[in-house]
């Protein structure tokens, strides 16, 4: 089966993009679909689109909506490497940032000079992302000074607004009703802040775990990595995802398991020296087991609002005097901009980078009928 596909970068993630009418009419056939494309289940996904990273084994499924105010219906998925599973719990705030210019370059939203706003609706998360997007000519302008840490280069700023993101993918602030929660781990008691918006996190403190919270990637020994996955799955089950024992297979995406420390000189992966004066906050955060490259936008929209909020981790050590928060992470430091009105956030800003790499056809194993050859 022959399939029109075309491969964006996003932030500092990579998928496949497809539209809603290329899918399966049979929706308990995206699953088998869509791990067919990227190769999967296997650790190198070497027969398909993927690149055996979580950062760049993703989906996302566009369609023009019907609904009023928004301009596009965007599903996200998070494909597994190793395993016969799917994930649609959460959303990927990176894969979120080339969907508008996706959405333009397949005439999907007229492209309006000199910035095309996009509203998009998370079919995941059931929230509005808005995407400021530059055009030049009639088309997505790709060229830029904008530089994002974790991709080379610069490129044209692509500003997204996450509105009203509280309660993403549980439907309350605090899942478990509690801005703080004692849990009980085979290695002791440790306290979690877990937070949703725009995705489920669940905070620790780096000392809580060993860690000085600096580490980068590669400093994972694969026994602190089974520890931290043992608490992301307490906080799983927490939040009513999947039982403990089951997390790692049936919710391996949300809750995210996220490292907070405060500011503290450190070497990112590119060698590049930070400085504490310069950021409010070291996170390191868990991308589907492993240690993730850089921070998922959503995970930055979540951090920057648990500053906001009271009593939780977060709040215990960073101090928001201005409406630029800036998280410090192994490649580099990311900045998110709060829109306050009345001391609460209307919105949480972040800019990105994005573009298309490839547009053409993926050629699937089986043969599987989608809406529009039903047509």
């Amino acid at each position: 089966m022959r399939v029109p596909v075309v491969v964006m970068r996003g932030g500092t993630s990579k998928g496949v993009f497809l539209n809603f009418e290329n899918m399966p009419a049979d929706r308990l056939l995206w699953d088998d679909f869509l791990l067919d494309i990227m190769g999967s289940p296997d650790r190198r996904q070497i027969d398909g689109l993927g690149g055996a990273n979580s950062l760049t084994s993703k989906a996302a499924i566009i369609k023009k909506s019907d609904l009023e105010k928004i301009d596009v219906e965007y599903t996200f998925a998070q494909i597994s490497i190793e395993n016969q599973l799917v994930d649609y719990k959460g959303n990927c705030g990176n894969i979120s940032s080339a969907v508008g210019p996706y959405a333009i370059g397949q005439g999907l939203v007229r492209a309006i000079e000199p910035i095309t706003t996009v509203r998009i609706y998370n079919t995941n998360t059931k929230k509005v992302i808005i995407a400021e997007v530059e055009v030049e000519n009639g088309k997505v302008k790709t060229d830029g000074k904008c530089s994002i840490p974790g991709v080379p280069g610069t490129g044209s700023p692509i500003y997204l607004s996450f509105t009203n993101a509280e309660g993403a993918v549980s439907g309350k602030v605090f899942p478990t009703g509690n801005s703080i929660d004692a849990i009980q781990t085979s290695s002791g008691h440790i306290n979690v802040s877990i937070i949703d918006v725009a995705n489920p996190l669940v905070f620790v403190h780096a000392p809580d775990v060993g860690l000085i919270g600096s580490e980068l990637p590669h400093e994972f020994t694969q026994e602190k990595l089974t520890e931290l996955e043992e608490i992301r799955s307490i906080a799983a089950e927490m939040c009513k995802f999947a039982p403990k024992e089951d997390a790692t297979k049936k919710s391996p995406a949300v809750p995210k398991m996220t490292i907070i420390s405060p500011p503290m000189d450190y070497m990112d992966v590119m060698g590049v020296e930070r400085k504490a004066s310069d950021m409010d906050c070291t996170v390191r955060m868990m991308s589907m087991q492993k240690p993730h490259q850089a921070l998922a936008i959503t995970g930055a929209i979540c951090t920057t609002a648990g500053a906001f909020l009271n009593n939780t981790i977060l709040s215990e050590i960073i101090t928001v005097n201005q409406e630029v928060v800036r998280l410090a992470h192994p490649a580099g430091i990311m900045q998110t901009k709060v829109d306050l009105i009345a001391g609460h956030i209307n919105a949480i800003k972040v800019a990105r980078t994005a573009r298309t790499i490839l547009e053409g056809y993926v050629y699937t194993k089986k043969n599987y009928k989608s809406s529009s050859m039903l047509a």
